[in-house]
């Protein structure tokens, strides 16, 4: 039925109207009591064996909603009536901002791959953090608060932006996310270098030590998959020393040689990020050799190009915890989350491994890179 409405409707819309008119569907659905209710009860059955911790919360399953599909945080329950296990909102900036001019989101439907140059449109931590104190928890959902940028504010004033932030979203938030990693913020992914994302990263964990009080609040960094492979195992190598919770493994990317595109030269060509279907392999390359260097000191989150059940399982098998999809919620519908579940709840009963923990990690190094430390030994 969907891919039926998808082909004859949304497929002929505008990509970011056509996400809005999907978007106010969901929103009214988790509204109406009986039809959440029974939405839920088809679109979200639980499955007890794929239950996992991280992140110091016990969820349903390891499979949640990157950042991006809900930037201002309007619609947490009705994602969590859809069966994700976490829902990550935002990103969310220190100031509000329109994002760039439209024409900005593509779908590249042979490549099952979307590209997006949004920029951040959202409503700022402010009035993001105001939505979230009066939000009445329908389902309850790990939610995470993914943070980055105002695209006004100069590089030299980034960590006092992201402070802004941090102080207005910690206490909300299951987790922190710091964004480093956008191609659609000019200077943005100049903050994954170790120098200047040191700073941030130790800036953002105490404004969240600061501000809130009985918990710590896990805190992680999202990567670009177009960092040089040095520049990942410093990420990595900073993780550890800082003691972050998390990486999320990965963003869009600018590349577009080499992914195997057959979409009209027209589409590929548009600049912003890539994401989707050809991501697949250099996101799981990346997650491979940062569990290569990490282990289970970090909690890794796989993210780019997941669409099936057997996506999700390779990147468990790769090192992640917790995965994550976006892109294939656009072209698999509203059964996605359903369909997913079942899959992996199907891999781990034929696999050797008892809990999908036993399973983290346990393929990293069948195409993964051995990753030598200072000291010259391999992880």
């Amino acid at each position: 039925m969907y891919h039926l409405l998808f082909r004859t409707v949304f497929r002929r819309m505008d990509p970011e109207k056509a996400h809005h008119l999907a978007f106010s569907w969901i929103r009214l659905a988790a509204r109406v009591p009986v039809l959440r209710t029974f939405a839920a009860a088809v679109l979200a059955p639980r499955h007890k064996e794929l239950r996992v911790e991280a992140l110091g919360r016990r969820m349903h399953g390891p499979f949640g909603l990157a950042a991006g599909f809900d930037k201002n945080a309007v619609a947490v329950d009705g994602l969590a009536m859809l069966g994700f296990d976490h829902v990550e909102i935002g990103t969310v900036t220190g100031q509000p901002q329109p994002g760039n001019p439209k024409k900005r989101l593509f779908r590249l439907v042979p490549d099952r791959a979307l590209i997006n140059r949004m920029g951040f449109n959202n409503d700022g931590s402010a009035a993001v953090a105001a939505r979230l104190a009066e939000r009445k928890t329908v389902f309850p959902v790990t939610l995470g608060v993914n943070i980055g940028k105002t695209k006004a504010v100069p590089e030299t004033e980034a960590v006092a932006d992201y402070v802004t932030s941090t102080e207005a979203l910690a206490a909300h938030a299951d987790y922190l996310v710091v964004n480093v990693s956008s191609p659609n913020t000019p200077g943005l992914r100049d903050l994954q270098a170790v120098d200047h994302l040191r700073p941030l990263l130790s800036a953002v964990r105490e404004a969240a030590d600061r501000t809130v009080t009985g918990r710590r609040v896990p805190l992680l960094v999202k990567i670009a998959p177009d960092l040089a492979d040095d520049d990942i195992d410093a990420v990595a190598d900073l993780a550890v020393e800082l003691g972050l919770d998390g990486i999320i493994a990965t963003n869009t990317t600018i590349a577009r040689e080499g992914l195997g595109l057959t979409s009209a030269p027209a589409l590929v060509a548009e600049t912003g990020g890539l994401s989707g279907a050809p991501l697949k392999e250099r996101s799981l390359e990346v997650l491979r050799r940062l569990y290569t260097r990490v282990g289970d000191r970090v909690t890794l989150v796989g993210v780019g190009g997941v669409t099936t059940a057997e996506d999700a399982w390779q990147r468990i098998l790769a090192g992640a915890t917790l995965v994550q999809g976006y892109s294939a919620f656009i072209y698999e519908g509203p059964f996605w989350t359903r369909r997913l579940h079942q899959g992996l709840a199907a891999r781990l009963a034929a696999s050797p491994y008892a809990t999908l923990a036993e399973a983290v990690g346990a393929e990293a190094g069948a195409q993964g890179t051995d990753t030598a430390d200072s000291d010259g030994k391999t992880r």
